[in-house]
């Protein structure tokens, strides 16, 4: 008997722990039974707030989905514009859950990456669209605001036309949320995000560059035109050069020819002047001149060992090496 009571609380308390589950912040809860989406009498998904709630044991399983909003990002891309120029787009969106039930049936048991692949490539379409009918002037400055608005847009409200394969998987997607819940929920556009449960938050882009082959060709032009133009430069600077080169080198002539000018008027000047005052000096005594003449003959004539001079012993030039008694005898004669 006490065992067969131990048995009943054991029991108890493993059915009341299988009823009990928790939905924690951040994320919502759908209850499925025997694999169906639990639903309201409108046919709306009953949603599980965070908290603790009740389900059926052994019936009932809950499926825990994230609520918050979700980064993609998504690898830059080459795409075309209007002007058939190639461009590598860079971008990011931002997403979120907005029908847990639709969301769960459409992406296969709630897996992220069944949605994100989706999303990425109905993206990718929408995105190559709206480049398309731009140009490059247009995508890089006042109409990249506008671009991300349509995008987003596009997305989450769909298109009128589903030649894509991105919006046939949507469209069949729809299809079976459709034939699961037998059509007894809101009409949307069935190539659209929201018709998978999903709302686009937000598209931005981050980054536009041109092709490297691209880069490379107009960095090559940039550079051929920057050296042309520094070559100019270079020669107009060495031609200002050679002007301010010969003009230096005139006025240099020119001054250093006044300069010799005025140096052969000082010195002629100069010579004249010490002429005179020799003049001057020796015409008081012309004799003393005489003698200072013939010594500077005599230096001359022997600083240098060796010179040999031929010369008659009465010469005048030994005048003033003979004694002072015969200078005055052959002055007399």
């Amino acid at each position: 008997m006490r065992k067969s009571f131990v048995f009943a609380i054991v029991a108890v308390l493993v059915v009341l722990y299988s009823s009990v589950f928790i939905v924690y912040e951040g994320q919502r809860g759908i209850v499925l039974r025997f694999g169906k989406v639990e639903r309201d009498s409108e046919n709306k998904p009953v949603v599980y707030q965070p908290g603790p709630h009740f389900k059926i044991p052994f019936i009932e399983t809950v499926k825990t989905l994230d609520a918050r909003i979700q980064t993609m990002d998504i690898k830059a891309d080459r795409f075309l514009t209007s002007e058939n120029k190639d461009l590598i787009v860079d971008s990011y969106l931002k997403w979120r859950i907005k029908d847990f039930s639709s969301y769960y049936l459409a992406t296969g048991n709630g897996e992220i990456s069944q949605a994100e692949l989706l999303l990425k490539r109905k993206f990718s379409d929408r995105l190559r669209s709206e480049i398309g009918r731009l140009d490059v002037r247009g995508i890089v400055t006042d109409s990249r605001g506008r671009l991300t608005t349509d995008v987003r847009n596009a997305l989450n409200e769909g298109t009128n036309d589903d030649d894509s394969s991105a919006d046939s998987d949507i469209a069949s997607a729809a299809a079976r949320i459709e034939k699961e819940t037998k059509g007894k929920q809101v009409i949307l556009n069935p190539n659209s995000m929201a018709a998978l449960g999903i709302e686009v938050v937000d598209v931005r882009i981050k980054q536009i560059n041109l092709p490297d082959e691209v880069s490379d060709a107009i960095y090559q032009r940039m550079r051929a035109e920057r050296d042309s133009v520094a070559r100019r430069h270079r020669s107009q600077g060495l031609e200002e050069a050679e002007k301010i080169r010969a003009v230096a080198d005139k006025t240099a002539t020119e001054i250093k020819a006044k300069a010799n000018s005025e140096a052969l008027v000082l010195r002629g000047e100069g010579d004249a002047e010490a002429t005179k005052l020799f003049a001057d000096a020796f015409s008081k005594d012309p004799e003393f001149y005489a003698f200072i003449r013939s010594l500077r003959a005599y230096e001359k004539s022997f600083q240098n060992d060796g010179n040999v001079m031929v010369l008659s012993p009465d010469s005048d030039f030994f005048r003033y090496m003979k004694a002072p008694s015969k200078q005055r005898r052959q002055a007399n004669d």
